[in-house]
Parts: C-alpha cells; structure tokens; sequence
C-alpha cells in the first residue's frame, strides 16, 4: 500500500493528530482518507474520555455580541494556562460563545446536547471532544450567560 507524506500531510492537518497516528489510521483504513478521519476521530474520542476526570481550574472567558441585540459570556476551563493560550482553545471558547448567543441553551447540560449551528452533523459536546483530542487536556464548560434586548 502506497501512502505518501502528502496524504499524511493533509490528514495530520485536517485532524491535528500526529504523523505516526496519521500513518496508522491511513493504513487501517487501506489509504481511504474518510476513513481514516473516522478511526482518528474515533481514538480522539476514547482519549478524551480518558481525560474526564481531571481538573480544569485553568482556562477563559469569552464573549460575542450579534449586531448589539445578543450577547453571550461563556466560561471554558481546562487544566493549565498553557493550553489556555492556544488559538484552538480560543477558537472553541468563540465557538461556544456564538452558540450560546444563537441558540440560548438553559444549561450547560442543553448546551452540550445541542447541534453546532456551523455544522449540524456535530454536537458542542463533539467540539469539546476534540479539542481535547488535539490540546490533551480535560475541557469542561463553566458558567454561560445571555442577554437580549428587551427580554
């Protein structure tokens, strides 16, 4: 089976998992790049519910406003500062912010059950799985808040 560095290239940064564990899955799945997606997103998952228990006390806050009618404030956490800094986590705390602000979830529990308003096939609890996936650290959501005018 032939599978070259540019394959592995473009699913290491599709999935942001390593080039051996890229390499792996390719060969898995006889060089099927879906496939191979798939197992990553697999084994990411199982990493992440190995991380569960750890504890966040480290992570961000962050908020977005929708043309100053909406605003949502959304706290994620994870276990060091470190991680904390990363666009990826700054990404997803934006992400959770804009989903907050757009479907209004009365609770993290609702919150985390909810489709992703960017792409349906995903919940938020998938997003947080994969950041996990990628960061290596435990990820949980903290305290949301929205506001409306008017409401």
């Amino acid at each position: 089976m032939n599978i070259t560095v540019d394959v592995i290239k473009q699913l290491r940064a599709k999935t942001g998992a390593g080039v051996a564990d890229c390499r792996e899955a390719l060969e898995e799945a006889k060089n099927d790049f879906k496939k191979a997606e798939g197992i990553l997103q697999k084994k990411g998952f199982e990493k992440a519910a190995k991380k569960g228990d750890r504890e966040t006390t480290a992570g961000l806050i962050d908020s977005y406003v929708h043309l100053g009618r909406v605003a949502s404030l959304v706290e994620v956490l994870c276990e060091t500062d470190f991680v904390a800094r990363t666009d990826e986590f700054k990404t997803l705390a934006h992400e959770v912010a804009m989903q907050v602000a757009s479907m209004n979830p009365k609770d993290n529990k609702v919150l985390l059950d909810q489709e992703y308003i960017r792409d349906p096939s995903k919940k938020i609890s998938d997003l947080v799985k994969e950041a996990i996936a990628k960061l290596g650290e435990n990820i949980t959501l903290g305290r949301i808040s929205r506001i409306e005018i008017g409401k």
